[in-house]
């Protein structure tokens, strides 16, 4: 079997950043609690490093309880403004690993909201980022005296939906934003659709270009292999979109975490490709590579 690697794939600068933050804190503070607010990254195999040199995870409900002593990480997903504000009163010391293309995100956010647009998003609900990213337009809009109007969309058919429902405030500007990890060709079909409704629609792509390399990157390996594993955690969105492109050009794909996770099909194949979120580090990266070339099937 040959196994070929997607050109760029794993860590992202700003992964890499949370996760060096996150050694750090656990090197320099002995004596308190490490903490990250939320998963650090969505990668399991990362976490249960941590985990066992004793990062612990809290939530909001957990603030009231921190101690002087404690270290707060905030992850590389960001917060809302009012948890960042309680963590800050409550802790010992505050790491902020937020990923400066998500801080970049919030800031463009907050003054779209002081301006008193519609701010439609692109992104996944529920996800970290897209929470601290609503939380600062909302404050934004609430500082001003404005009503919030922050919409999620997720495909072109939410978009057609919120305005069935009559979501938009015609008397407001409307601006289109995303989630840095957003899957780029949904992405143009959503501002399709909003142009055709409101063509002076600003439209602002937050999609950050470690997304587009992994993706165009896959686009260039598939064309190449009988079949595509992408590594990295399940409930990371970016290895979740490499994973549904990957499906849409490829006939035989398969999204695992460890190498003990690789389907049995793919030991039948000439040629696979591998590629991996940005959040899958190194050495899981390079053991799948060795279980293929191994013929070993667990």
């Amino acid at each position: 079997m040959e196994v070929l690697r997607a050109k760029i794939m794993g860590f992202c600068s700003g992964v890499r950043r949370a996760v060096d933050s996150a050694a750090k804190a656990l090197d320099e503070n002995p004596s308190g609690t490490v903490y990250t607010f939320g998963p650090l990254i969505h990668n399991p195999v990362v976490l249960r490093k941590f985990f066992d040199r004793g990062l612990r995870v809290c939530s909001e409900g957990d603030i009231p309880r921190l101690k002087g002593g404690d270290t707060v990480i905030i992850r590389a997903h960001g917060v809302p403004p009012q948890i960042e504000r309680a963590i800050v009163e409550k802790a010992g010391s505050v790491v902020d690993a937020t990923c400066p293309l998500v801080k970049m995100s919030q800031r463009r956010a907050e003054e779209f909201a002081s301006k008193n647009y519609n701010i439609i998003f692109a992104g996944d609900r529920n996800h970290g980022e897209v929470i601290g990213i609503e939380g600062h337009a909302e404050e934004a809009f609430k500082k001003c005296g404005f009503i919030p109007n922050f919409l999620l969309v997720r495909n072109a058919a939410d978009m057609e939906r919120i305005f069935a429902e009559r979501r938009i405030d015609t008397e407001r500007r409307t601006v289109l934003l995303s989630q840095t990890t957003f899957n780029i060709p949904i992405f143009e079909e959503i501002s399709e659709s909003l142009k055709k409704r409101i063509p002076d629609a600003e439209i602002v792509s937050s999609i950050c270009s470690a997304t587009h390399e992994r993706q165009a990157s896959l686009d260039e390996l598939a064309s190449k292999v009988d079949g595509v594993i992408v590594i990295g955690g399940k409930t990371s969105a970016n290895t979740s979109r490499l994973f549904e492109s990957a499906g849409r050009k490829c006939r035989t794909v398969a999204l695992i975490e460890t190498a003990d996770d690789i389907p049995e099909e793919f030991f039948s194949l000439s040629r696979v490709g591998i590629t991996a979120g940005a959040s899958t580090p190194d050495d899981v990266i390079d053991e799948v590579q060795r279980r293929l070339e191994s013929g070993l099937c667990l």
